[in-house]
C-alpha cells in the first residue's frame, strides 16, 4: 500500500522585480484587487482567489519575450471585444504591449517588470 500523499495546493504565485510595491500596486489595479502585505523586500496581493506575491530581487532582469519567461499569467475576459479596451487599461497602468503578438485572439502585454501575461476570452 502506497503511503499517503501530503495535500498541496498553490499558495501563491510569485514574481520576481526590481520594484516589489510599484508591482503589487499594478497587479491590484489591474484586477480589482488588494494589497494584503508589504514588507521591506515583498508585497503580496489577493487578486480573487490567488495571490501574486511581488518580490524585490537585486539586480533583477526583465523575462525576455518570447523565449526566456518562466510562466506567464492568462488572464480570461468573457467578451472578446474588450481585448483591445483592456489592453489599453492595462498599458494606462504601467504594462506594455509585447512584441510580437502572437495571435490576433488574444493580447500579450509586460507588466512594469517585464512579466508576460496574456489577455484572452478562452478560459480553461
Amino acid at each position: 500500500m502506497e503511503p499517503p500523499r501530503p495535500a498541496l495546493r498553490v499558495g501563491a504565485v510569485s514574481l520576481d522585480c526590481g520594484d516589489h510595491r510599484a508591482l503589487a500596486r499594478f497587479w491590484a489595479d489591474l484586477l480589482a484587487g488588494r494589497v494584503l502585505w508589504s514588507n521591506d523586500h515583498a508585497s503580496a496581493v489577493d487578486v480573487g482567489g490567488l495571490v501574486l506575491v511581488a518580490q524585490q530581487v537585486e539586480g533583477h532582469v526583465a523575462p525576455a519575450w518570447p523565449g526566456t519567461s518562466v510562466l506567464h499569467l492568462d488572464l480570461t475576459v468573457e467578451d472578446a471585444g474588450s481585448l483591445d479596451a483592456l489592453a489599453d487599461r492595462a498599458v494606462s497602468l504601467g504594462a506594455s504591449l509585447a512584441d510580437p503578438q502572437p495571435d490576433l485572439r488574444w493580447r500579450v502585454l509586460l507588466d512594469p517588470a517585464g512579466h508576460p501575461f496574456c489577455i484572452t476570452p478562452f478560459a480553461p
